[in-house]
């Protein structure tokens, strides 16, 4: 047997369509999977209770269906969610199933997504046979205001998104109410691509191939999948920023208490910073963030420059406090050199981000004449980091 045969196939992309109750995702899904691009497709669905009506609405992708009906996609069926993906690979190399070439995974509207990223991010075997292709969380145009004011889980469906699908905006006439929903998703997760269901912007074309593997090129396509453009720098956020959630009149009476949304406590920014950081400095960031604040980083995506080889960075990908294994560039993607890297956090400030990030960047790297090794550097992390 040759080497090459010996390694596993290129991971498969996965995409999961989120959304709270009554958002439109069965509706969106039937839609999909008319579509060629969505062939070869395997498909997890969720059943919530005992009858689960969600399968029964879906229509049938020759035989390649799997219904999950032990409950609620989150953590209390993650190792339910593990065996499906295992038993479907299974199958899939020994023939029994057709070689599906994509993975959709539909969440009940009250499931937490991230435990779904958590799987496919730090499973050992999941992450090499599976790359998170992106999260599409759909917003009811109509009730997306109210729904995100009395339930959290939705703004974080929202907040975690790589495409965020406005639906029923044919149905919602009050224009002002749904430029303010625009703009309140604008806030939550500026890079995000905001598409309108009713206008025929959510096909496949739009919401697949959100990741940071480009199919085409057969290469990371790292600006588009950071977007970093779209969020504010650190140095022009301010403590009491909201994006846009300021407390004004605008004509709408549900506009003008902001400060007691959910959202309220979300921060959405990047970090940018020129000088390339020492790698055992960067890894030690990283542990530090997500060991003692992981609930709060909602998603983080970056690429890094490290002083070992400035003109090869690093790409990170987090959700919470589970972060994918960094990936070692062969080289810039653009002219852009710096160290970029989108935050969205939940009761955290930016400025502790940036703040932190500083109280790295003057530790030395091993051996330089001008600092103390970071052997013997009593802030050197340990073995077994991110970055070992």
């Amino acid at each position: 047997m040759t080497q090459d045969a010996r390694r596993p196939p290129p991971p498969i992309p996965l995409t999961v369509i989120t959304g709270f109750l009554g958002a439109g995702k069965t509706t969106l899904l039937n839609r999909l999977l008319r579509d060629p691009a969505l062939a070869d497709t395997l498909v997890l669905i969720n059943e919530f209770g005992e009858i689960g009506l969600d399968h029964l609405l879906v229509e049938k992708v020759d035989g390649d269906m799997l219904v999950m009906s032990s409950g609620c996609l989150c953590c209390s069926i993650r190792g339910d969610l593990i065996a499906t993906l295992e038993d479907s690979l299974r199958r899939r190399d020994n023939g029994r199933i057709a070689p599906f070439q994509r993975v959709v995974i539909e969440t009940t509207g009250l499931a937490d997504p991230a435990p779904v990223l958590h799987t496919i991010m730090f499973h050992p075997y999941l992450m090499l046979r599976f790359r998170l292709d992106g999260v599409v969380t759909l917003v009811d145009a109509v009730n997306g205001e109210a729904t995100l004011d009395a339930h959290n889980e939705a703004v974080k469906q929202a907040a975690v998104a790589d495409r965020l699908v406005l639906t029923k905006t044919d149905l919602q006439t009050d224009e002002v109410a749904q430029a303010a929903l625009r703009k309140r998703l604008a806030g939550l997760n500026p890079g995000a691509l905001l598409l309108d269901a009713a206008r025929g912007e959510a096909v496949a074309a739009q919401l697949l191939n959100a990741g940071l593997f480009d199919p085409e090129r057969k290469s990371a396509d790292v600006r588009k999948w950071l977007n970093a453009e779209a969020f504010p720098d650190t140095a022009s956020h301010g403590a009491h920023d909201h994006h846009g959630h300021e407390h004004q009149d605008d004509g709408h009476d549900n506009h003008k208490h902001d400060v007691n949304r959910h959202d309220a406590s979300i921060r959405a920014f990047c970090l940018r910073e020129a000088t390339p950081l020492a790698p055992a400095a960067f890894d030690l960031f990283l542990e530090l963030l997500r060991n003692a604040h992981g609930p709060c980083l909602l998603r983080v995506k970056g690429i890094v420059a490290l002083a070992d080889d400035p003109s090869r960075p690093i790409v990170i990908h987090g959700v919470q406090h589970v972060f994918h294994p960094p990936v070692r560039l062969d080289a810039w993607p653009d002219e852009d050199r710096s160290t970029r890297i989108v935050f969205i956090l939940r009761d955290m400030e930016p400025s502790f981000v940036e703040g932190l990030w500083k109280a790295f960047a003057d530790v030395p790297l091993p051996g330089r004449a001008d600092g103390v090794a970071l052997a013997s550097n009593p802030l050197a992390p340990k073995a077994g980091g991110l970055l070992a």
